[in-house]
């Protein structure tokens, strides 16, 4: 076998970006759980291949199947934009198993206000983790602003949470099972603008369609946060809205009061089973690499890039996750 050619475009996905189906395919290999076991030496293995791969250098040996799988177990650990490695539990990878256990969680305790609280807590603090792990740009953020946006996350969840529990005291039971995803939903539109607050006021990067740097921009910042706060939002509706209902049918039956035990891991299988195929499909909706019209950017920035390139119609950004 010949060495591998060095034409190989691993700056973008393997599949089609342009599809949803090639961004769901792309995103099934991002939100892999089993990227979560691999250990240190196999990230840094996975990291040389890349850089070397770039840089111009094949490893001896190397399969393109190789490559890119080097490429997603890279993907899968490190920012894309400044390099560091993501926390653990920051990491899409970590996204099922984590929402597996705190949705589940949220949906079964919802009935005492101190469990609604604990609950709501853990989950924004979990959702703070993945929004600064999968922000867009390499813009620092500070430890204020971390905070501004964790404390304003959480209040906002809490309170959401409680007003809607003691709105529905008196309406029906199946009812208020969905006060937890109400409260999910309000504090995706809080925490992520405010975990990525930096990106609103000096912008992200954006690049023309070969990946040269042509500035930042708040107003693709915004564009981008828009996206990201709707798939968050619509990958929480199959696990926070089939689960109550089904468990709300079933804890009617005989099967269920005879053995109450089985409720809990029941609705932990049924909100796993959604969150697989829900994060990577609403991970999916928006393109990972978005474009915005020049028409639509700044008036300083769109003066700058037709002075450099008329012929630019639209530029590139990271969207974040």
């Amino acid at each position: 076998m010949g060495e591998l050619p060095l034409d190989i475009d691993i700056q973008e996905p393997r599949w089609d970006q342009s599809t949803f189906l090639g961004r769901a395919r792309h995103f099934f290999t991002v939100t892999d759980p089993r990227n979560l076991l691999l250990s240190g030496a196999q990230l840094e293995a996975s990291r040389n291949i890349v850089q070397n791969y770039r840089a111009g250098v094949v490893t001896p040996g190397l399969t393109e199947d190789q490559l890119w799988r080097a490429k997603y177990v890279y993907d899968s650990a490190f920012h894309p934009d400044t390099g560091e490695k993501v926390v653990l539990i920051g990491r899409m990878s970590a996204q099922v198993p984590m929402n597996m256990t705190i949705t589940s969680c949220m949906l079964t305790f919802y009935r005492q206000t101190p469990t609604v609280v604990f609950w709501q807590w853990v989950n924004q603090s979990f959702n703070a983790i993945v929004n600064y792990s999968n922000r867009s740009g390499d813009a620092p953020i500070t430890g204020g602003q971390l905070g501004t946006a964790y404390v304003s996350a959480t209040t906002g969840a809490v309170a959401t949470a409680l007003g809607l529990k003691s709105l529905t005291k008196h309406l029906p039971p199946l009812v208020g099972r969905f006060v937890p995803f109400a409260a999910v939903a309000a504090a995706n539109c809080i925490n992520i603008p405010l975990m990525r607050q930096r990106e609103l006021q000096v912008g992200i990067p954006v690049t023309d369609e070969q990946g040269q740097r042509l500035g930042h921009s708040v107003a693709a910042a915004k564009q981008g946060i828009f996206q990201v706060v709707t798939s968050r939002i619509c990958m929480a509706i199959p696990a926070m809205a089939i689960p109550p209902v089904i468990m709300d049918t079933l804890e009617k039956k005989d099967f269920l009061k005879r053995r109450p035990w089985l409720g809990a891991p029941l609705q932990v299988g049924l909100v796993g089973f959604c969150l697989v195929f829900a994060t990577p499909l609403c991970c999916a909706l928006f393109p990972q690499r978005s474009s915005i019209h020049v028409s639509r950017l700044e008036p300083e920035l769109r003066a700058q890039i037709h002075e450099q390139n008329p012929s630019i119609e639209a530029v590139y950004y990271n969207k974040g996750l």
